[in-house]
């Protein structure tokens, strides 16, 4: 079955912007919806944002507008845009199908701090 591995992640200062990617090295890539979840320390694991296997999107409260999630088929990789980053976004970040969630890699660390 699918499975991912994110990169793109660093650190960066409040109002700066990254570009993660979820590259699939599995099968059957443009039949999944895929999203990317994150978790800080201590905290529960959330969805970010989440695209269906024919383009439509949702995004957390907590990024809408802020956020760009995208998906190349062609490519068999997912992106997550994120600009005006904040402290509070501050996590590591994953990628997987929706339901259920299967096949994220070790993930990818994203640090926000001035």
């Amino acid at each position: 079955q699918v499975q991912f591995v994110e990169s793109g992640g660093g650190l960066v200062q409040p109002g700066g912007s990254l570009r993660l990617s979820c590259a699939s090295s599995g099968s059957r890539f443009s039949e999944h919806s895929l999203v990317w979840d994150r978790q800080a320390p201590g905290k529960q694991r959330e969805l970010v944002a989440r695209i269906s296997r024919t383009g439509n999107t949702f995004y957390a409260d907590s990024v809408k507008g802020r956020f760009t999630i995208s998906r190349d088929n062609a490519k068999n990789t997912m992106y997550l845009q994120m600009n005006n980053l904040k402290p509070e976004d501050t996590a590591t970040y994953y990628c997987s199908t929706f339901l259920p969630r299967a096949g994220w890699g070790p993930g990818t660390q994203v640090t926000v701090s001035s």
